[in-house]
């Protein structure tokens, strides 16, 4: 189910603006929290950008180990991406707590949060100033996967599989939708 992206077709995983999970482990501590900013922001190496606010528990575990995972929960995750996304880390263990289960990723050891469909191994690469004053982020990816129902010959494949594999949006409010159908078109060129 779970198979290998090549990196060099990684950041098609974020392109299309899922909501994410961001997960970290530093010294045997481990958090998950929501996030709706986040995009790939290279190609070679692979990079990533994502917004973790100067409260969030998930950032402190990220300047301390400089490893994290993107991991882009489906509709059928909604309630618990909601709920890791509503409380901080803080004052509960998310991972005993509210999700059922997460495997240390082969790469970086952050959490890989099952119920997903794709996940994005990431190295962070210091920024300060952008960190300190925007609470923007950096990462290199190192290792990706996707669920090969859905992601599969280097694109998403939402139309065909079950609805409740499809990618979450937030809109605000604690307000989700799920990835629509594929627009088809006839570029001008063949038409």
């Amino acid at each position: 189910m779970r198979q290998s992206v090549p990196l060099d077709r990684c950041t098609r995983l974020l392109n299309h603006g899922p909501t994410v999970l961001v997960s970290a482990e530093h010294a045997g501590r481990r958090n998950v929290m929501a996030a709706a900013w986040s995009m790939p922001l290279d190609f070679t190496p692979p990079k990533v950008a994502v917004v973790l606010d100067k409260q969030t528990f998930t950032r402190t575990l990220i300047e301390a180990s400089g490893r994290f995972v993107l991991a882009v929960p489906s509709v059928a995750i909604a309630a618990l991406t909601g709920q890791v996304g509503s409380v901080s880390g803080r004052d509960v263990e998310k991972f005993s707590d509210v999700l059922a289960a997460a495997e240390p990723g082969p790469a970086t050891g952050a959490p890989l949060v099952q119920g997903c469909i794709a996940w994005l191994e990431c190295r962070r690469i210091p920024e300060p100033h952008n960190e300190q004053a925007y609470d923007l982020f950096l990462g290199e990816v190192v290792a990706a996967w996707a669920d090969d129902r859905v992601f599969r010959d280097g694109r998403w494949h939402f139309d065909d599989a079950d609805d409740s594999l499809r990618s979450l949006h937030h809109i605000a409010g604690g307000h989700f939708y799920a990835i629509g159908n594929e627009v088809k078109y006839v570029p001008l060129s063949e038409g």
